[in-house]
């Protein structure tokens, strides 16, 4: 099957990080997959990533969870989209955790910076700038918090309940992105 979207969860691969802040990419992918899964997950070594064919009505889409650790997502994205010959500003869309917005709010990009992200980083040394993005919030880190050991820390029971709840409703938010990118030029609202 060739999707005509790669939807890419950032996060980092074991058990370690898997109920991490930083690894609300992967999240999210697990409610797609809920959802739009049409197959089990595999390990695809020549793309560094576990993926799932899925479905959103009529469009084949690939579900992907790099197995590069965060800092070198954009490897295993440029190996997905070279190989199936994609647009990455159009046929590529990455959710990633953000802590520029408030805890569980949702917001899609069709550009940006990496900020201080670093897989969005890798990422944008891969495509440059222009590839959409779902941004899911995890809220200003504490005052005097390391930035990096703070997202790669669990978060308290109530921000795991806001955050599960942003992942749940993805499934909705992906599906109005996939028919509007198929019907038109415009993107979704925020």
């Amino acid at each position: 099957m060739k999707p005509s979207l790669i939807i890419l969860g950032l996060g980092n691969p074991g058990t370690a990080y898997a109920k991490t802040r930083h690894n609300l990419g992967f999240w999210g992918v697990d409610a797609l997959s809920q959802v739009f899964g049409t197959g089990d997950w595999k390990e695809q070594q020549k793309f560094l990533a576990l993926t799932q064919e899925a479905r959103i009505l009529t469009f084949p889409i690939l579900l992907v969870k790099p197995l590069t650790y965060m800092n070198d997502s954009g490897e295993a994205a440029k190996k997905l989209v070279e190989f199936y010959k994609l647009q990455s500003s159009e046929q590529l869309l990455v959710i990633v955790d953000d802590i520029d917005l408030p805890l569980g709010e949702l917001r899609f990009r069709k550009t940006g910076g990496p900020g201080t992200h670093n897989g969005l980083k890798s990422l944008v040394l891969q495509f440059g700038e222009n590839f959409p993005r779902l941004r899911i919030g995890l809220g200003e880190k504490p005052a005097g918090a390391d930035l990096a050991t703070w997202v790669l820390s669990s978060p308290t029971k109530e921000e795991t309940e806001v955050l599960r709840k942003a992942a749940q409703s993805l499934p909705d938010r992906v599906k109005s992105y996939v028919l509007e990118q198929g019907g038109s030029e415009e993107s979704p609202a925020d």
